[in-house]
C-alpha cells in the first residue's frame, strides 16, 4: 500500500497523467523560462552596474546543450535540466555564489577589481537581491498590462444567496447586502471578498454590509475548507455567498495607468501575505503541506490555465514570479535570502563570517533545498493520482 493507494492503483493511476502531462510541457517551459530569465537577468544587470564580471548565464542546471560567448567573455548558454538558473559571477566556486577561496588568494589586483567576493558588501546585497526584486517587478508589469489592455470582468459586491450553514449565514448576512469591506479592506468587487478572506490574518472577519438604508458592522468566523478545482485540491477560508447574476451588477472595465499600478501593487502584496500566512500556518500546524506543488503540477496547472488564452498564462507567470522571489528572499543558505544574511552579518560585525561556518551553513542549505525538491515531487505524484 502507499498512502491508501495499492501500488498498481498508483502506478496506472500516475502513468494516466503522463500524456497529459507531456501536453503541458510548452506553456510549463514557457512561463518557467520567463521566470528564471528575469530573476537571472536581475542578478546579473545589477552585477554589471557594479563592475562585476560574469563568467556564465544559465537557463537551467547540468550539461550545457548550446549557447554562445558575448563580448565580456560570459557563457549565455541553456543547460540540460530546465527547473532553474543560475549566473556565475568572477571568482564564484560555483552558481550559488559560493567563494572560490583558493582562486581568490591567487586572483591579481585587475582580477579583484572584477571579482564578485571583492565588492563592497552593499554591493554584493545589491546584486544578490536584484533577483527576487526583478521578480516582483515582473509580476507588477505583468499585472498592470493585463488590467491596462486586456480589463476585467468586475461584480458588484451584492449578495445573491448565502450558503446555509455558512460562516456568512452564522454573521447575519443576507441576500442583497452589499459588501462594503472586511477587516478594514474595501471592497469594490466580489473579487476582492474573496481575496480579502483568504487574505485575512486571522478566521475572524469584520464586515461591514450595506443592507438598504442601514450600514451594519458584521462578525463572521470563516471556515477553512478543501475545495476540488481543475487545479487539485485546495484549501482556504471561505464567507459561503455567492454573486448576483443579474446584468446590470456585472460590466468589463478597463483602467488608466494610474489606477492599474495601484491595482496590480495590491495585487502583488496580496500574493506575498497570502504566501508569509501560508508559511506561518504550516509552522503552525493549521496548513497542510501538501499544498506545496513541485515542478509536475505546476506543469500541470501550466497547461490548464493556457488552455484559457496567453493573459492567464502570463497571469500565472506573474503568480509564479512572486512566489519564487518571496522563496528566495528566506534567509536559507545557497538561496538568495541566506546570502543577504551572511552580509547583514558582516555589516553589522564588520568582517564576513569565517570560511569553514559557511561551509557548513551552505551544506545544510543544499540540504534543505534538496529536501525541498525531492518532498515537493513526491508530493505532486501523490497528489495526481488522487
Amino acid at each position: 500500500m502507499l498512502g491508501g493507494y495499492r501500488v498498481t492503483d498508483f502506478i496506472a493511476s500516475a502513468g494516466g497523467h503522463v500524456w497529459s502531462l507531456l501536453g503541458y510541457l510548452g506553456p510549463f517551459f514557457f512561463v518557467l523560462g520567463i521566470v528564471i530569465f528575469v530573476h537571472e537577468y536581475g542578478h546579473y544587470i545589477v552585477g554589471r552596474w557594479c563592475g562585476v564580471g560574469v563568467d556564465a548565464f544559465s537557463i537551467g542546471f547540468g550539461p550545457r546543450l548550446f549557447g554562445w560567448r558575448d563580448k565580456h567573455g560570459t557563457d549565455w548558454k541553456l543547460s540540460a535540466i530546465p527547473l532553474g538558473g543560475y549566473v556565475k559571477f568572477r571568482g564564484d566556486l560555483n552558481g550559488a555564489s559560493v567563494p572560490d577561496h583558493e582562486l581568490a588568494d591567487k586572483m591579481s589586483e585587475k582580477e579583484r577589481s572584477e571579482a564578485f567576493q571583492f565588492k563592497p558588501v552593499w554591493q554584493r546585497a545589491a546584486i544578490v537581491a536584484a533577483g527576487p526584486i526583478f521578480n516582483f517587478i515582473l509580476a507588477l508589469v505583468i499585472f498592470t498590462a493585463a488590467l491596462m489592455f486586456n480589463g476585467r470582468n468586475v461584480i458588484d459586491p451584492i449578495v445573491d444567496a448565502v450558503v446555509d450553514g455558512s460562516a456568512a449565514s452564522a454573521a447575519g448576512i443576507k441576500p442583497g447586502d452589499r459588501l462594503l469591506s472586511i477587516n478594514g479592506a474595501k471592497i469594490g468587487s466580489f473579487d476582492d471578498i474573496r481575496a480579502a478572506v483568504t487574505g485575512a490574518g486571522s478566521d475572524t472577519l469584520v464586515i461591514d454590509v450595506a443592507r438598504q438604508t442601514q450600514v451594519l458592522t458584521l462578525r463572521a468566523e470563516a471556515k477553512v475548507i478543501e475545495q476540488k478545482t481543475r487545479f487539485g485540491t485546495m484549501r482556504g477560508r471561505v464567507l459561503g455567498v455567492s454573486s448576483s447574476a443579474a446584468p446590470e451588477h456585472r460590466r468589463h472595465v478597463y483602467y488608466g495607468p494610474v489606477d492599474a499600478v495601484s491595482m496590480a501593487s495590491g495585487q502583488v502584496v496580496g500574493v506575498i501575505t497570502q504566501s508569509v500566512q501560508f508559511l506561518s500556518g504550516l509552522f503552525a500546524g493549521r496548513e497542510s503541506a501538501d499544498q506545496l506543488s513541485g515542478p509536475i503540477r505546476i506543469a500541470e496547472v501550466s497547461g490548464k490555465v493556457a488552455e484559457s488564452g496567453i493573459v492567464p498564462l502570463l497571469t500565472l507567470a506573474a503568480i509564479i514570479s512572486i512566489s519564487i522571489g518571496f522563496i528566495n528572499l528566506m534567509p536559507i543558505p545557497m538561496l538568495d535570502g541566506g546570502h543577504l544574511m551572511f552580509y547583514a552579518f558582516e555589516a553589522i560585525f564588520g568582517r564576513p563570517m569565517s570560511r569553514r561556518s559557511q561551509e557548513v551553513f551552505f551544506k545544510i542549505g543544499m540540504a534543505f533545498v534538496l529536501f525541498l525538491m525531492a518532498f515537493s515531487v513526491v508530493n505532486d505524484v501523490v497528489q495526481i493520482s488522487k
